[in-house]
């Protein structure tokens, strides 16, 4: 398990530079053997030296590319693959070890119309918009949020939720949502917690 104070969506990059020795242990051993390993959020804690206080839904991590820096270093790159979700936190020796289970989204009696995910890829291509004039960045004519998301609902809703600015508090209720529908909303939530942020300080201008 690899603790962080960022969360890790599935079909997101992660790139990780490695120099603790015990996720120098860790990284010899997954790419001994399946190159996966877990990503959790730590709710209380610092990333070096343990002694945190982690959540317990994560996402399973998969090595794509590991380089040696010398001195016992790596660069890693990985990708979230799927979500996983804690069952019993195991003793840190040699590192962050725990008993887990992959965990897809629950079944849900509701079917997720296309049309609110259609309402919700508007809404944060709006908000990107109007992220990018605050930041007085000029955004290609014919930009679209549209360009490159994966087909599936639960991959766009992955790949949607990613490209918003949120923290990481929003960005694990996502990924700890249960269904489908449970994650548009949860995702609808963060769009309005940070157009609420920019209302704010276009008020103090």
């Amino acid at each position: 398990m690899f603790p962080l104070q960022s969360v890790l969506l599935p079909g997101e990059p992660l790139p990780l530079r490695i120099f603790e020795p015990r996720y120098v242990a860790l990284v010899r051993d997954v790419m001994a053997t399946d190159r996966i390993f877990g990503v959790v959020l730590i709710a209380r804690g610092r990333e070096v030296g343990g002694g945190d206080v982690r959540h317990d839904i994560g996402t399973a991590a998969r090595v794509l590319d590991c380089e040696s820096l010398g001195a016992e270093r790596f660069a890693v790159r990985c990708e979230g693959a799927y979500r996983i979700r804690i069952n019993k936190w195991l003793e840190d020796d040699p590192y962050p070890r725990a008993d887990i289970e992959p965990w897809p989204d629950e079944p849900d009696d509701r079917v997720l119309p296309l049309s609110a995910l259609n309402e919700l890829q508007a809404r944060i291509e709006d908000l990107l918009r109007r992220v990018a004039t605050v930041q007085q960045v000029r955004l290609p004519r014919r930009w679209s949020i549209a360009t490159g998301l994966p087909s599936g609902a639960e991959k766009r809703l992955y790949a949607l939720a990613s490209r918003v600015p949120m923290g990481q508090a929003d960005r694990y209720a996502v990924v700890a949502a249960s269904t489908l529908t449970a994650r548009v909303a949860a995702l609808n939530e963060a769009v309005d917690t940070v157009n609420a942020m920019l209302d704010f300080r276009e008020s103090e201008r």
